[in-house]
């Protein structure tokens, strides 16, 4: 204090201007919304999995029917992840690094599945692809299936899941600029080595971020999913769509058990976005346009 004095400097003035007890005030109150919409549903999935024991609970995992909804929504995730990972880092590239018409409708078509309804977007494959659509016979005629099989439940999760890789690198690469890529091109590198050599090393953590956010969205998607689904049991449904079969059907047990797997993805998902974010604070906050 002194020394600024001297200086002539004003002291740092703090930004924050509430009193000790408003902030705890808030702290308190944002504790309390979050255990009560979030600690303890999720502490109740668990409770009521495991309210038979672990056997019951196990049973239920190993039931065919649950066993195909887990492997139809590992295969799913499996397709649309990569799908949107090089969407997204086409786009990203295509949007940061270059300058085009049209630049700015495309971006706003990346946002479009987050204003768009899950189920609205489930729809539209219904339209485009139903039996009484332009391309529905078609396809029949041909002996191909998009709706009520895997391939309608892979287009629908690609809809709904697609802007998250591309989100996330569009700040980071914006950031970066393109002064790196334009020195490898000096220097005699070829598009493919300054891609792999430059571009990729500076945005691979953002990009493991958005294929994080990605994959548990596409794991946990009901919405589109259900539209496109037909709920054929053992064949079209997804672990969301199995849970809400077993307890409609008053197998609470069943239900619960399936749902603590995606409560256990989701904590997953929580823990290793907490350690990204970190470790490398910096990348993260840059992709997310911080």
């Amino acid at each position: 204090m002194a020394l600024d004095h001297v200086l002539g400097r004003s002291p740092a003035v703090s930004a924050v201007t509430e009193t000790r007890g408003a902030r705890l005030l808030l702290v308190a109150v944002a504790m309390a919304f979050l255990a009560l919409f979030l600690f303890l549903p999720l502490v109740a999935v668990f409770i009521e999995a495991f309210r038979r024991g672990t056997g019951t609970y196990l049973a239920a995992l190993a039931e065919p029917e649950t066993l195909a909804a887990i492997r139809l929504t590992l295969t799913v995730a499996a397709i649309a992840v990569p799908l949107n990972l090089v969407f997204g880092v086409c786009a990203a590239w295509a949007i940061a690094k270059f300058e085009f018409k049209g630049k700015a409708f495309l971006t706003t078509l990346i946002d479009l599945p987050f204003s768009v309804s899950p189920v609205i977007s489930g729809l539209v494959y219904v339209l485009l692809f139903g039996a009484n659509s332009v391309l529905g016979p078609w396809l029949k005629s041909y002996g191909i299936e998009i709706l009520f099989a895997v391939p309608g439940i892979v287009l629908a999760t690609i809809f709904v899941t697609f802007p998250f890789v591309a989100r996330e690198l569009i700040p980071l690469m914006q950031e970066q600029g393109t002064g790196d890529e334009e020195a490898a091109l000096s220097l005699g590198a070829s598009g493919w080595q300054t891609f792999w050599r430059v571009t990729l090393p500076n945005i691979k953590w953002g990009l493991l971020y958005g294929v994080l956010l990605c994959n548990a969205r596409a794991m946990g998607e009901f919405g589109a999913v259900s539209v496109v689904s037909g709920h054929v049991r053992g064949l079209t449904n997804t672990m969301p769509l199995q849970v809400e079969i077993l307890y409609n059907e008053y197998n609470f047990v069943a239900a619960f058990a399936v749902a603590s797997l995606l409560a256990l993805l989701a904590l997953v998902t929580l823990v290793l976005k907490s350690i990204l974010e970190y470790r490398f604070g910096d990348a993260i906050a840059a992709s997310n346009g911080h």
